[in-house]
């Protein structure tokens, strides 16, 4: 049989509205009452009546998740660290999976009417034009408005091109299919990094007009003018994956021949030789996107960037 309330109550020798007020996070009890509560809650394995919650306080408690992004691994990485954060602020994530501005628009209209209190989008590679007060964009392409989480992807190319030309890799390859909205970042932080480093600007070491990574790195092959290239710089782990089998077909070792970096996520799969990598924190990004949420009467969100780290075999190096 389940506890109520009012079993908590009588264990724990407060009134009911004692204990809404601890359940709730209200200020104003009493350090004896709060701990009787929680202790009680404990022992009785009380689980609060969210639906009787959101009535009375007007919230359903609920933070509605967009994941909208191919990436099943980094998918699964904002996920975990969003469900921590959450449950440690007593909020409940309710998950809707979209592949296109139709699925997204409908998953947060469904969303939006009175399901959750707030929604997030993540990982969108399509122009949205979403605009409302409730939401927030983490990872999506084309945002220039509302509250947003964005990568800094022309940091990540930058440290990725100085890396790799401490590492004596000067012929640095670039194949990132515009597929992630990032394009026009990436290339400013790539090119920055060689103009720094005195290098010059080869337009045949850079591919971004393909259907795919592997059209991309055949290309590559195919082009005489870039076949000395001994860098290459992917979008993710999942592209890196794919390329270093290609490579690996064609002869060129990793990372003997061809260092490949990974410029959002780190790869370790069996076979596979480790790779430096950008990675970004989700952990940080859950927490700024649940601060946010709970002090967002107080403070707007607006356009936040996040910066991440270098790892290289698997051990991150801090900027």
């Amino acid at each position: 049989m389940m506890s109520t309330i009012n079993d908590v109550s009588r264990l724990s020798g407060v009134s009911k509205a004692t204990v809404s007020r601890v359940l709730s996070g209200s200020r104003g009890v009493k350090e004896a009452s709060r701990l009787a509560v929680l202790k009680a809650v404990g022992e009785l394995n009380y689980r609060p009546n969210v639906i009787a919650q959101s009535l009375l306080s007007q919230s359903t408690g609920c933070i509605g998740v967009i994941c909208a992004q191919e990436n099943i691994n980094q998918t699964t990485g904002y996920l975990y660290a969003l469900e921590k954060h959450l449950s440690q602020n007593q909020k409940h994530l309710l998950l809707r999976f979209a592949n296109n501005k139709a699925d997204v628009i409908r998953a947060f209209e469904e969303l939006t009417c009175g399901l959750c209190d707030d929604v997030l989008i993540i990982g969108a590679r399509f122009p949205l034009n979403i605009s409302h007060e409730n939401l927030v964009l983490v990872d999506c392409m084309d945002v220039d408005t509302g509250n947003c989480i964005q990568f800094d992807y022309a940091f990540a190319a930058e440290t990725a091109c100085n890396y790799l030309i401490k590492q004596g890799r000067r012929q640095i390859a670039l194949i990132n299919p515009d597929s992630r909205g990032c394009l026009e970042q990436v290339l400013f932080g790539y090119k920055l990094a060689l103009e720094n480093n005195f290098l010059p600007f080869n337009r045949n070491l850079v591919v971004t007009d393909t259907s795919s990574s592997s059209v991309a790195v055949q290309v590559l092959l195919n082009n005489s003018t870039a076949l000395k290239f001994n860098a290459l710089l992917v979008a993710d782990e999942q592209e890196a994956q794919r390329v270093i089998t290609q490579l690996q077909a064609f002869n060129k070792s990793v990372p003997g021949d061809v260092m490949v970096f990974s410029l959002a996520g780190s790869l370790n799969l069996p076979g596979i030789p480790p790779i430096p990598a950008i990675e970004y924190s989700m952990d940080a990004m859950a927490a700024r996107i649940v601060a946010w949420l709970n002090e967002k009467t107080k403070s707007v969100l607006g356009s936040y960037v996040l910066r991440g780290d270098l790892i290289v075999a698997n051990s991150p190096m801090r900027k």
